[in-house]
């Protein structure tokens, strides 16, 4: 394998790992929004304590993938910061404003007029974050950016607001509502909560079955390679067997009530869904003009980028692991340790 397609494998892996953890925490934002019933204020803190602790750290993979796309394939970097600079700086904002709601929803001392007001800002926000985000990868894919050189010549809002740019969106925030509401029913200790968010999961996971349907059929026209790729690519074919099984035993679990190995599955299916967009548009980085190799720096570089992925691996993993382990909810009425942000 050679060392751009390594590092362009690792960089899936990157976004692989922040759609299981950072989009997990917009898909408790969106709960939060959506909170109802009785225990409508239960919800929200569950999601509050689940999230307290982890919801920062979640966003390094994120940055990790941000600085090996622009360490180590800059041209595709370049091309995309101008393409796309209008939905990224959105994104971006929508990140900064969640996070900062979510820290004085719990210290603003005000009153609950002023605490409902953060938290509006805070689930509005989640909402609108991960669509963005699914309208730029069906930007990326779609064909619509087109350069010439180095510079960029179309695709600066047709390609984000396309109708199929505009059904990744739906997808992407159908799908990280549904792990977050899988993982919300491993989280909570009472009976009522589990319920509550399982309810939601199934009903999460039916949306994300509507919406890749309908990915697809926009596919045909709004993104030919993907369409391609995942119609005719026999690699495509396995992860479109992988993820149907993932996605069934997710719902099976679910049904069953086995809550844990729901979580596995369904965070198996959510890795093979962002595997199988990466898988679709190889060996393109932006569909059709900048390919893998056309966009990756000089191999001193990837091979530096390499050697400082494994070492900061073998720092950072145990540490999120740690973290997680420290951190993680307790059962009601046990008390641990709880910093926010």
């Amino acid at each position: 394998m050679s060392t751009d397609v390594l590092l362009g494998f690792l960089l899936a892996g990157t976004f692989v790992l922040y759609a299981l953890f950072g989009g997990a925490d917009f898909g408790g934002g969106v709960w939060d929004l959506l909170a109802f019933g009785p225990r409508k204020a239960e919800q929200r803190a569950l999601i509050a304590r689940a999230m307290g602790p982890v919801w920062e750290v979640n966003h390094v993979w994120l940055i990790v993938g941000l600085v090996l796309l622009f360490a180590g394939f800059p041209r595709a970097f370049a091309a995309l910061s101008v393409a796309l600079h209008v939905p990224l700086t959105l994104l971006l904002l929508g990140i900064v404003f969640r996070g900062a709601a979510f820290t004085f929803r719990t210290y603003d001392t005000r009153g609950d007029v002023a605490q409902r007001r953060w938290g509006l800002v805070f689930s509005g926000a989640s909402v609108v974050a991960p669509l963005l985000l699914g309208m730029c990868v069906g930007a990326v894919v779609s064909g619509s950016i087109h350069v010439e050189g180095r510079v960029v010549m179309s695709g600066f809002f047709a390609s984000w607001l396309s109708p199929f740019a505009w059904a990744v969106g739906v997808l992407a925030l159908a799908l990280f509502a549904f792990l977050a509401a899988v993982y919300l029913t491993h989280e909570s200790s009472t009976p009522g909560l589990r319920e509550d968010f399982r309810a939601r999961a199934l009903g999460a996971g039916v949306a994300v079955f509507v919406a890749a349907v309908l990915v697809l059929v926009l596919a045909r026209d709004g993104a030919p390679r993907v369409w391609e790729g995942l119609s005719r690519s026999p690699f495509a074919r396995v992860l479109h067997a992988a993820t149907g099984v993932s996605a069934a035993a997710a719902f099976a679990l679910l049904w069953t009530r086995r809550f844990a190995w729901a979580r596995l599955a369904a965070a198996l299916q959510a890795g093979l869904i962002v595997l199988g967009w990466a898988a679709s548009q190889y060996p393109y980085l932006v569909v059709p003009d900048i390919t893998l190799r056309a966009a990756a720096a000089s191999p001193g570089t990837l091979k530096l980028l390499l050697v400082a992925i494994g070492v900061g691996a073998l720092i950072v993993i145990p540490s999120v692991i740690l973290l997680f382990r420290v951190f993680r909810p307790r059962p009601e009425g046990m008390s641990a340790p709880h910093p926010q942000g």
